[in-house]
């Protein structure tokens, strides 16, 4: 697993969502959920200081982080998933089949990419609590679980952050933004039939030129947190 510099960023991030599961099996439950808490974190292409707003948030919440690449790794590496696998019981494996049959019984065209990053997302969710940054984890979990954020900016700031974080003159930048766009709006539309303009799957929209890096974070926090009271107060209702 450390033989490259993402396998590295893998194992870590796999370290520290063991120490998070087992966080959670320390402290007794009434009720065990489908899956446990999770943020997930949706940016539009190249919005500068969303991955950064991602990582300070997970870090606020002592949850792992796990952002495109590294999912990606995880989807394309046996190994890790089985590591995932190797700490559920039986209810957890037949919970995570019956989750996999919805989605490709719904017609969803089955890649083996696809179905492996489905499954990567399932299995890390139902063991424990974590950020995810992309890769569409906020249309993959269960819809009446965690919190889903959306991070956006100005187009000509997009354009000025792609350029100086990969060297690109302004032409260039535009072309790979709307390159990066078109992409991301086929892998939405192919697996999930989704307009990719829509907004209204996310609980939360913010603009980060109007936020710094640690506004964004708070507000983000405080926002989750009403939603987490309201829930516990239907719930009590109930």
């Amino acid at each position: 697993m450390s033989s490259n510099p993402m396998a590295r960023v893998v194992e870590r991030q796999m370290r520290n969502w063991e120490l998070s599961r087992s966080q959670r099996l320390a402290k007794p439950e009434p009720k065990r959920q489908e899956v446990e808490d999770f943020v997930c974190v949706s940016r539009r292409v190249a919005t500068p200081g969303a991955e950064e707003v991602a990582a300070r948030l997970a870090e606020a919440l002592g949850w792992p982080m796990f952002d495109r690449e590294v999912l990606e790794a995880m989807a394309g590496d046996d190994f890790v998933r089985q590591q995932v696998y190797a700490n559920m019981d039986q209810r957890d494996l037949s919970w995570t089949e019956e989750v996999m049959r919805g989605f490709f019984d719904r017609k969803f065209i089955k890649t083996d990419y696809f179905h492996r990053l489905c499954e990567t997302l399932i299995g890390l969710a139902r063991q424990g609590s974590a950020v995810f940054f992309g890769r569409g984890a906020d249309l993959v979990l269960p819809a009446d679980r965690g919190f889903r954020v959306r991070l956006v900016a100005s187009h000509e700031a997009r354009i000025d952050a792609l350029a100086a974080d990969r060297d690109l003159g302004r032409v260039a930048a535009i072309r790979e933004i709307q390159r990066l766009e078109e992409e991301r709006g086929a892998f939405l539309k192919r697996h999930f039939k989704l307009d990719p303009a829509t907004s209204a799957r996310f609980d939360l929209s913010l603009h980060l030129e109007q936020f710094g890096v640690e506004q964004a974070v708070e507000v983000i926090l405080a926002a989750r947190a009403v939603r987490v009271q309201a829930a516990a107060e239907a719930a009590a209702a109930s």
